[in-house]
């Protein structure tokens, strides 16, 4: 499974030690263990970081706590990329770098920089991104923040759109940030003046850089990248589909590069077949999206591609053993599974079988 470094996590961790949080129970919950968070050496499951970051904004109260924890860390703390960012000469070198050993900090994350037209260009790989908003709004806020640190500058991006959904841009982010942010897209990227590229940096040092890429280079060449999971690439190839009906297997096999046998071929040596996959992506999304209390049902059954609501509230009867509407309104609060104090909505969940053919709606 794909890694990281784990510094988010050990910001989640720290803002939750300030707030008096006892959090060995949410790491337990999210794959990881307070060794691991204390040993700063250690490489956690990126997957991991992810669930614990939502764990921690939920139990904070905090529905913007990645760009929270973006906007007031040391930068320093990203170590070598930060390094080889600053020493670069000007913005286009230093993303252009940052492409290259953004892995070294996270191989769930890949970074594309095109200089043509200044984008930088966000895919998760093995790694669900219908799992993560926090982590995204991270990543964007640091990129703007290295970004103004490096040139001095208080540079504002003429373009950011995100895959994940919210009502509207949070007043603090879209402050921030100087623009409003396009959610629900089918990409996850940040554009700027195509003049940025060309400021430079004033901590530019050539010698430094040459020094630094080397150590990267060598990082490199010591980490292998691991085969993602085909079933991830299929979650995020069908996720920006699903509103516009359109995650069709032959669609998603078109957009991964191969044929529709390749791939029930393929995803049968994973051990799953794509109706079992995205019948569980709507149970998944259904239920973040009810979360939502502002969000329609309609709304969601839209999301979820269904023309009707009634064919939405059928299928989420089926996958949960009660309607929509009957799972928001739930007052117990969920409670972690392995305690054997789940809540109604966890029960219920666990008796129902999600391996059933999706409705074709």
């Amino acid at each position: 499974m794909p890694s990281a470094t784990g510094g988010i996590a050990r910001l989640v961790w720290a803002r939750l030690q300030d707030a008096g949080i006892e959090a060995d129970g949410l790491l337990s919950r999210a794959g990881l263990t307070r060794e691991q968070i204390e040993d700063r050496k250690a490489r956690l499951g990126a997957e991991s970081q992810i669930r614990f970051l939502e764990l921690g904004a939920e139990v904070l109260q905090d529905d913007t706590l990645g760009f929270h924890l973006a906007r007031d860390f040391d930068l320093r703390e990203i170590g070598l990329l930060y390094y080889v960012a600053a020493s670069s000469g000007t913005v286009a070198e230093a993303l252009s770098k940052a492409e290259r050993y953004c892995y070294l900090a996270n191989e769930g994350v890949s970074l594309r920089f095109a200089a043509k037209d200044m984008t930088i260009a966000l895919r998760y790989v093995g790694v669900n991104r219908r799992s993560d908003r926090h982590q995204i709004e991270f990543w964007l806020t640091t990129i703007i923040r290295i970004n103004r640190a490096l040139t001095n500058r208080r540079l504002v991006p003429s373009r950011v759109r995100v895959a994940h959904r919210r009502r509207t841009t949070p007043a603090g982010i879209k402050s921030f940030m100087g623009c409003e942010i396009e959610f629900g897209c089918d990409v996850d990227e940040i554009t700027f003046p195509t003049s940025t590229g060309l400021i430079p940096i004033e901590s530019a040092d050539h010698y430094l850089n040459d020094l630094l890429v080397t150590y990267c280079e060598q990082a490199l060449a010591h980490r292998k990248s691991g085969a993602a999971s085909l079933r991830s690439s299929v979650e995020n190839a069908i996720a920006p589909l699903l509103p516009h009906r359109e995650a069709r297997v032959e669609e998603i096999a078109r957009r991964l590069g191969m044929s529709h046998r390749t791939l029930a071929r393929r995803l049968a040596l994973e051990g799953v077949t794509f109706s079992g996959i995205l019948d569980e992506m709507k149970i998944d999304l259904a239920k973040s999206y009810l979360k939502d209390n502002e969000l329609p049902i309609s709304q969601t059954a839209w999301l979820l591609g269904y023309g009707e609501v009634s064919a939405f509230t059928h299928a989420f009867k089926r996958w949960t053993g009660m309607t929509p509407r009957q799972w928001r309104t739930l007052d117990t609060p969920e409670q972690d599974d392995d305690t054997g104090d789940g809540s109604a909505r966890d029960q219920v969940s666990s008796e129902v079988p999600i391996a059933k053919a999706p409705d074709r709606h």
